[in-house]
């Protein structure tokens, strides 16, 4: 497993002792930043940019990204839901399919509803399901070329459930639509943006006329230090300007990389055949994509040198390990640590298998130096959950 890239930034000062254990804390101005870097974007190409609310929900901060992006896209109906009740603007929704009751209420939330094929696209029309003839219609797209270094997350995989393969397009397919929408991109640069987009133009270049809208989807590094930001913009400008449609993107990670970590204690350290340390925070439970993905989280100060550790959670899945460090000063009990980039899909993918305690939500301003709790959790989050 190799050590996802994370900017310790200005977390390089923040004391672990401040806030309880486990806890995500997310640095607002680094999400400023962030936010800023898409408006730039956005300002320069004329195309317009949504907030993946897949990879980050966190609706504290609804003023702060209501202020800078142009609406929310969400995966189905609770997240239409959340993007209404606590954010302004426009909400695109895209699930791989629909249930009638949530298909009704999504079409009174949405401005922009994506169908995952034709069929489904003359399925739901045919029952007039009310209010979706008020919301544009679209139609998501498999760009059948796989470009993602993790086969199980590439959209374009073998057999893939997301998106109508673009090798099956015809004319009438887009009749019934006023937009097509691929996602194909996972924490990548321009150059897989350029790749897929080359793929799928021929086939849909002849049939800018029937189109209002172009979606791009997420996975762009947009806010990345080495993502070329320059030829994205010439991208998205030249796009706007052939097709004469409006262009979306829908980043999640780009708003939230690198501004936040997640910080825990060591419960214990003993010896088998290489110390072993017990956190309070679980892979399983807290990061599953440590163990889903799999990725090895970059810890912040680890040392360059040392003994390594091996560091895992509290519960009692054998494959509860987040991997092997060397420890920013010798491991001890009670010794606080945290794992960087922790913003974006970790906190969305918590959940409480084995009892295991949620981490406490909080708030610093790193130019200001203000720190709140956003969020705490007890014991009847577990107990709620069952019956």
């Amino acid at each position: 497993m190799e050590t996802k890239a994370g900017d310790p930034g200005a977390f390089a000062h923040f004391d672990l002792a401040r806030v309880p254990s486990p806890a995500f804390v997310v640095d607002e101005a680094a999400i400023r930043k962030n936010l800023e870097i898409l408006a730039d974007v956005k300002a320069r190409s004329g195309a317009k940019i949504l907030l993946a609310l897949k990879a980050f929900s966190m609706w504290s901060l609804a003023p702060l990204i209501d202020h800078y992006l142009d609406g929310f896209c969400a995966s189905g109906l609770w997240e239409a839901k959340l993007a209404n009740k606590h954010f302004n603007g426009p909400i695109s929704t895209y699930s791989p399919a629909y249930k009638t009751d949530d298909l009704v209420e999504i079409a009174a939330l949405s401005h922009h509803v994506t169908f995952n094929n034709p069929a489904q696209i003359g399925q739901w029309k045919s029952r007039s399901i009310a209010g979706l003839d008020d919301c544009d219609i679209g139609l998501r797209l498999n760009p059948e070329i796989a470009l993602g270094e993790t086969p199980k997350y590439d959209p374009s995989q073998q057999h893939s459930r997301l998106g109508f393969p673009v090798s099956q397009l015809q004319a009438d397919h887009f009749d019934d639509i006023s937009g097509i929408h691929f996602h194909n991109l996972c924490e990548q640069n321009f150059d897989a943006l350029e790749q897929t987009w080359a793929k799928i133009e021929p086939l849909v270049a002849p049939y800018y006329d029937a189109l209002k809208w172009i979606n791009l989807g997420g996975g762009h590094h947009i806010t990345r230090d080495d993502y070329d930001r320059e030829a994205l913009v010439e991208f998205l400008t030249n796009l706007k300007a052939k097709s004469g449609c409006e262009i979306y993107l829908e980043p999640g990670e780009a708003v939230a990389l690198d501004a936040g970590i997640l910080v825990g204690e060591i419960l214990d350290v003993f010896e088998n055949s290489m110390p072993i340390g017990i956190t309070d925070i679980s892979a399983t439970c807290h990061m599953p994509d440590v163990i889903e993905a799999p990725y090895r989280p970059a810890m912040l100060g680890e040392s360059s040198d040392g003994e390594e550790i091996r560091l895992g959670g509290p519960s009692c899945l054998a494959g509860d390990i987040i991997g092997d460090y060397r420890l920013p000063e010798p491991a001890h009990i009670g010794q606080r640590i945290a794992f960087l980039d922790q913003a974006h899909y970790s906190m969305v993918k918590t959940n409480t298998f084995n009892g295991v305690p949620l981490p406490s939500i909080w708030l610093w301003n790193s130019d200001t130096d203000e720190l709140r709790c956003v969020k705490q959790f007890d014991w009847t989050e577990f107990r709620d959950r069952l019956s």
